[in-house]
C-alpha cells in the first residue's frame, strides 16, 4: 500500500488506486474518480467479479477528499459502499451525469450535481466539464439506459486532465480538446475488451486507446481499467502486453502512454 504524495506546488498529482479509480490532488481541492474500495464489483459490494489486486490507497489514508467524479451507474465505477464512507468520512461533492442524482443520495450524498455532455460544474471548487462517452448504463435487468454516462475534464491551474471514464472508441475523442482546450493528461481505459463483436461498441481494445490517445492530443495518456477485476475474456494482464504492441505499431513512444504501477504517480507542474 501507497501513501498518497505531497502536492507541494505542482499542478495536480494523479494515483492510480486502481481499476478506474485515481486521486487527483490539486491546489483548489483534491478528487477521487470512480472510486470502489470493496472487494466485488457488484450489488452490495459482496458479489459480482471480485478484485485480484488491493487498492493502491488505503481509504484511511486519503486525504481530504472534495470532490467525487462519477462516470455512469455500473457497479465497478459506481461503489454504493464507498460513496457511503466518503459521505461520512469527507460529505464530497459529487459530479455525475444525468439520472444518477438518485442513487447517488441513496448513499448519504448531499451535494450532487448532474450534467449533460459540455455542460461544466457550478459547486466544484476547481472547473469541471462532463464529456460524451459511447457507452450504456444500467443497475438492473429493467434500468437500462435510464441515466447518461460521461467522461470529465477537469482544470487544475493551468492545466487540463482528460478522464474518459467508460467507453468504446468513436470521433467525439477529436471534438473534446477543440471544445474544452488543449489536455495535459488524458486518462484511458485500455481492459474490459474481449469479445470484441461483442465489447466493441461500449469498450476500447488497447489499439483503440491508442488512437484515441492520438485524437486527444495530450503529450501524455495514462492507462486504466485493467488489472483490478476479470470483467471480460481476455487476461486479466493481457490489456498492458497489447498496449505496448499497439503503441509500437502506431508509432507511439511507450512513455506517452504509459501503463502506471498501482500507486503510481504522474506529477503536472504549474
Amino acid at each position: 500500500m501507497e501513501r498518497p504524495p505531497a502536492l507541494d506546488a505542482a499542478a495536480a498529482v494523479v494515483t492510480l488506486i486502481g481499476h478506474s479509480t485515481f486521486l487527483i490532488q490539486t491546489q483548489a481541492g483534491h478528487l477521487l474518480t470512480d472510486p470502489v474500495y470493496s472487494e466485488h464489483a457488484g450489488p452490495f459490494g459482496i458479489v459480482g467479479p471480485r478484485r485480484v489486486r488491493q487498492p493502491a490507497i488505503r481509504f484511511e489514508d486519503l486525504p481530504p477528499i472534495a470532490v467525487v467524479l462519477l462516470s455512469h451507474n455500473h457497479y465497478d465505477h459506481c461503489d454504493l459502499p464507498t460513496l457511503r464512507r466518503l459521505a461520512s468520512r469527507f460529505d464530497p461533492v459529487v459530479i455525475t451525469p444525468l439520472g444518477n442524482a438518485r442513487l447517488v443520495q441513496s448513499a448519504g450524498i448531499r451535494r450532487v450535481e448532474e450534467l449533460d455532455w459540455w455542460q461544466h460544474a457550478t459547486i466544484s471548487p476547481m472547473p469541471i466539464a462532463a464529456t460524451p462517452a459511447q457507452h450504456f448504463s444500467a443497475r438492473t435487468p429493467i434500468d437500462r439506459n435510464r441515466a447518461l454516462w460521461s467522461g470529465f475534464v477537469i482544470e487544475a491551474g493551468r492545466r487540463r486532465i482528460y478522464f474518459a471514464g467508460d467507453t468504446g472508441y468513436a470521433s467525439f475523442f477529436e471534438e473534446v480538446p477543440r471544445r474544452m482546450g488543449a489536455l495535459d493528461l488524458s486518462l484511458l481505459p485500455i481492459g474490459a475488451y474481449a469479445p470484441r463483436w461483442f465489447m466493441q461498441p461500449i469498450h476500447m481494445d488497447p489499439a483503440e486507446a491508442v488512437r484515441a490517445h492520438l485524437d486527444l492530443g495530450a503529450p501524455e495518456s495514462v492507462a486504466m481499467h485493467f488489472g483490478t477485476f476479470q470483467l471480460t475474456t481476455e487476461g486479466i494482464d493481457e490489456p498492458i502486453r497489447e498496449l505496448e504492441v499497439a503503441c509500437r505499431a502506431a508509432g507511439v513512444p511507450l512513455q506517452r502512454f504509459r501503463v502506471p504501477k498501482f500507486g503510481e504517480s504522474i506529477r503536472l507542474d504549474p
